[in-house]
């Protein structure tokens, strides 16, 4: 099923049927273990909403979470990520990374650094090379588990970070560096390694550049993820988790304001942002 985050509260996508709840505290709604059967439960209390009223109200799926990511966890972010650090110096730091058994996981956004379906991602003004990074992005509980997932664009500055690879945090996070939605998707067995990621990048009406992979490419596996981040770190509310992008533009691309980003992943839907 998919669950949406509204205006008004919260809807249930479930075999082509809405279902509507006014919802007050969204937290303590997805932060629930076997979010799953809870929902179903649930299900009782729901009222059959149109789809228009969906599509004029729906928000990012995210409360007072925090958002993470993970890092040069697919073969091409790895060379992409040596590639741009390369006159830094840095460039052996992605390769090692990459074989280690420790992860890269590193603080993305809040809230309020974060836009929904047909919000306007933003590009820093001191960048000159910048790109956006479709992943499937994990919905955890406080418990630890893994609940649900959606879409993340985990906007990049390319030139910040490859000046220097201890500029991470400012490459990835400032106003409007991140993109959840349109959903959460929660099924009732974890999502499938055949599930596909594709990005369609839009000037004008002119595609620039697609691309398309699949999540079973990734070296990590997703409790694997998980796992690192619950180690030293408590999320009272859950959290989301980006767990890193296949898809890398070349290295003569960047984006400009004004381009659509569209971002698609099965089962989940489609993600499209502005860039501004």
């Amino acid at each position: 099923m998919q669950l949406y985050k509204t205006t008004e509260g919260a809807v249930i996508r479930k075999e082509n049927t809405l279902y509507f709840k006014k919802v007050t505290d969204w937290d303590g709604f997805i932060n629930r273990s076997d979010l799953y059967a809870a929902l179903l439960k649930d299900l009782k209390d729901f009222s059959v909403l149109e789809e228009k009223k969906l599509i004029a109200s729906t928000l990012a799926p995210i409360g007072n979470q925090e958002i993470w990511a993970s890092g040069v966890t697919y073969m091409r972010s790895k060379q992409a990520r040596m590639e741009e650090s390369k006159k830094a110096g840095g460039g052996s730091f992605y390769d090692k990374v990459y074989e280690a058994e420790r992860p890269e996981l590193f603080f993305k956004a809040n809230a309020q650094r974060t836009v929904g379906d047909g919000g306007t991602v933003r590009i820093r003004k001191d960048s000159s090379w910048d790109v956006p990074e479709p992943e499937l992005t994990l919905f955890i509980c406080s418990e630890g588990t893994i609940e649900g997932y959606t879409i993340g664009n985990d906007m990049s500055s390319r030139s910040i970070e490859g000046e220097n690879p201890l500029y991470l945090p400012q490459a990835k996070t400032y106003e409007g560096c991140a993109a959840l939605g349109p959903c959460i998707y929660i099924p009732e067995k974890p999502i499938g390694a055949d599930t596909e990621i594709s990005l369609e990048i839009l000037r004008g009406e002119k595609c620039i550049f697609s691309g398309r992979i699949s999540i079973s490419q990734m070296k990590r596996k997703h409790k694997e993820l998980s796992a690192f981040l619950f180690r030293e770190c408590k999320f009272p509310n859950g959290c989301f988790l980006m767990t890193g992008t296949g898809i890398v533009p070349p290295d003569d691309f960047s984006l400009r304001i004004g381009d659509e980003i569209r971002i698609r992943i099965d089962r989940i839907g489609m993600l499209t942002n502005f860039v501004g």
